[in-house]
This record gives C-alpha cells, structure tokens and sequence, in this order.
C-alpha cells in the first residue's frame, strides 16, 4: 500500500467500504499503487493497469486497456461514447464484489498480462 494514497480511502465516502475491498483484491494481484487523476492508480512496470474511481451511483474498477478483454461474462461497460479503450467494471455494494472476487481477480491478472505483452 502507498501511505501517498491512503486519503483516498480514509475520506468519507459513500463508496469507503467498497473502495477498501477493491484496494485489497487489486494489490493481492501483485500491482503497485499510485495516485494518479486523484484516484488511486494500478500499475505494472510503470504502464497503468486501472484504476479505481467512484460516481453518485456506482464505484468501479476502470481498466485502461479494458477493450482488449475478453470479457466473456459481458461486465465491461464503456462509460461514454467517446472512451475508444477503457472499460469499467461496476459494483454498487459491497456484497456484489465480495460475491464476485474470484471473477474479478480473473479480470485484474488478463489486464496484468495484456499490458506485460506491449
């Protein structure tokens, strides 16, 4: 953990506990912490892997190359229109990504190996 980030999810947030739980599963994943956009950022070997970002309505993992996915399970979500390659993975409970952790480590490590390829 980067003490640089721990604001993040020291703030009082709607989404403190689901942000907690996200930070965890992601650093299981061997990636390093960083602060960047003011979110905490997910890095390998320097190149960003995703990030972890709220809303009003959901918090979600965004991966920035997140179009080159599988996505077998059809989770990714483009945010916009105009994002050409991130995709976010959505939760809006605690409980849904404590369910699904299996599922989302599996989406963390084929992100960590698409940006380990170039």
């Amino acid at each position: 953990m980067n003490p640089k980030v721990n604001f993040y999810f020291n703030k009082a947030s709607k989404w403190q506990e689901e942000y907690s739980e996200l930070r965890e599963l992601v650093l299981e994943c061997g990636l390093e912490e960083e602060l960047k956009w003011g979110c905490p950022c997910y890095t390998i070997e320097n190149s960003n892997v995703l990030l972890i970002h709220g809303f009003k309505d959901y918090c979600a993992l965004l991966f920035h190359k997140g179009v080159l996915l599988k996505d077998e399970k059809q989770l990714l979500i483009q945010q916009t229109a105009n994002v050409q390659s991130a995709r976010q993975l959505r939760f809006t409970s605690l409980n849904e990504i404590i369910k699904n952790k299996t599922t989302i480590k599996a989406y963390i490590k084929e992100a960590i190996k698409i940006e380990k390829s170039g």
